[in-house]
Formats: C-alpha cells, structure tokens, sequence
C-alpha cells in the first residue's frame, strides 16, 4: 500500500471515454464547490495531465476540511456500483438468463464505499447544510446513473473508473499532507482509528494511525479503478466478470465441493 499504490491515468481511446472524461472533471469541480476545497496553484491540474501529484497541492486544508471532503465523497461514491447491480440484476431476471459474475462484484464495490462513508462518519458528524447537498448529490447522481446505465453501461464504468482515479489523488494528497505535519490532530500520539475501521481492515494494533486507515481506503479505490476500467473493456453482455471470487459450494449440510463460480454459473473443479 506504501509504495505500489498510486495515482494513475488511462488515457481515453473513443468519443465514450472522452464523454467519461468530461463529466468526471465536471464532477470535479462540482465537489471541489461543494466542499470547499482549494488549491494552491492559480490552475491545479486535471485529471490526465502531467505531473498531476506534483502540480496539485491542497490549500489550507485542515482535518475538517478533509473530512467533510471525504464524508461528501463516500456518500456518492457507493451509488455506481449499486445501480449497476441492481439494472443486472433485473435484466437477467428480465432476460432469464446469467449475469457473468457482475452482480456480486459490483454490489461489493458499493459496500466498500460505504463503510468508508461510515468510517468517517465516526470522526466527524456533517451539519444540516452538508446533510442537504448531499441528499441532493445523491438523489441527483441515482438518477443520472440510472438513465447511463441503460444507455450505455460501457462508458458509465469507464467513468467511475475515472472517478476513482480522482479518489486515489484526493487521498493520495491527504497522505503527502499528513507526513508532512500540516495535519497535527491526526499525527497526535493518543489518535486512533474508528473501531469500525479496525474490525473492517483487520488493521494491526500497530498500524491504527490515520495515515495508515488512508492507505488501506486508497488501496481500495485503486482497486476500484482498475476493476471498472477493466469492465469498461469488456462486451457487456457476454464477457464473464475476472473478478468473480473462488468460494465453496455446500451440497446439503456436509458435502463440499470447490467450485470456481461466476455468480450464478458454477463449475465443478
């Protein structure tokens, strides 16, 4: 997590990608708005451009700040996965036939992202006004989600997987901010991570720092990048889903078999 996690850009190849592109940076900005987040450079750079980690420095960001940044984050990020689970979900029941593995992977992602919401909820309790924007950022993002995705799911995964190249810069920022001591409050000795944390990472008893809690949330958006990047890649009707975990399949109450499983679809090994 410390040194081959890291902000990284795919570049765009067709009209879809650059559509993707466009309204990450939208929602960039948006978010930069809502949040109050600021730079100190007179034009921080985009997502795509060079030198992005060193051009792209916080602006008087306190552990407030941060935190209200993360909280607003996380309470929309946990939406893209949702909804395409649940529009596979009712297509294949639609359809009657088997979903490739998509399900599971995809309603995992929208859990990941809310217990990081729920992580930071119990360091900092957001006010009446930010409750608002963000029952307003939800409601509008489901819908516009919704409507993509049964448009065209390709470019709705190409841009969460731009999205979350954005998260692995926000918090990758974070990080560079802590170690170099701008953020006092969560360097302090007697800090410790949210218990909620600790049970959900297995986070080592000597590892309960903040620095390390955004090191594991990093590493879980990295992985959310390459994971939508690669579904962006694939034909979103007939590829099997890479991701699909291996697991045991219980026949009746003792008889095991492996099984290597595509959600709904399983083969004997």
């Amino acid at each position: 997590m410390k040194t081959k996690i890291f902000y990284a850009h795919r570049k765009p190849a067709d009209f879809s990608d650059r559509v993707a592109l466009f309204m990450v940076r939208m929602l960039r900005w948006g978010t930069d708005i809502a949040t109050g987040y600021k730079h100190d450079v007179e034009s921080p750079k985009k997502i795509g451009d060079a030198n992005v980690m060193a051009a792209t420095k916080p602006y008087s960001m306190s552990e407030r700040k941060w935190l209200t940044r993360f909280v607003f984050l996380e309470s929309v990020a946990g939406v893209p996965g949702m909804v395409a689970a649940m529009l596979r979900h009712l297509n294949s029941m639609r359809r009657l036939k088997r979903d490739n593995g998509w399900i599971e992977t995809l309603l995992e992602e929208s859990q990941n992202e809310r217990m990081h919401l729920l992580t930071f909820l119990k360091m900092a309790e957001p006010g009446w006004f930010m409750k608002l924007m963000i029952l307003g950022a939800q409601g509008v993002f489901f819908n516009s989600m919704f409507l993509s995705y049964l448009v065209s799911p390709r470019t709705c995964h190409r841009f969460v997987g731009y999205l979350e190249e954005e998260a692995v810069l926000t918090y990758s920022l974070a990080i560079s901010d802590l170690e170099n001591g701008k953020l006092p409050l969560w360097t302090h000795p007697n800090f410790k991570v949210p218990d909620i944390a600790v049970d959900y990472w297995k986070i080592p008893e000597d590892k309960r720092t903040m620095r390390d809690l955004l090191l594991y949330v990093r590493a879980d958006e990295a992985k959310h990048r390459e994971v939508n990047h690669t579904l962006g890649n694939l034909d979103q009707n007939e590829d099997p889903n890479p991701f699909v975990r291996r697991g045991v399949l219980k026949i009746g109450f003792c008889k095991e078999v492996m099984v290597l499983g595509f959600g709904d679809d399983f083969s004997t090994l």
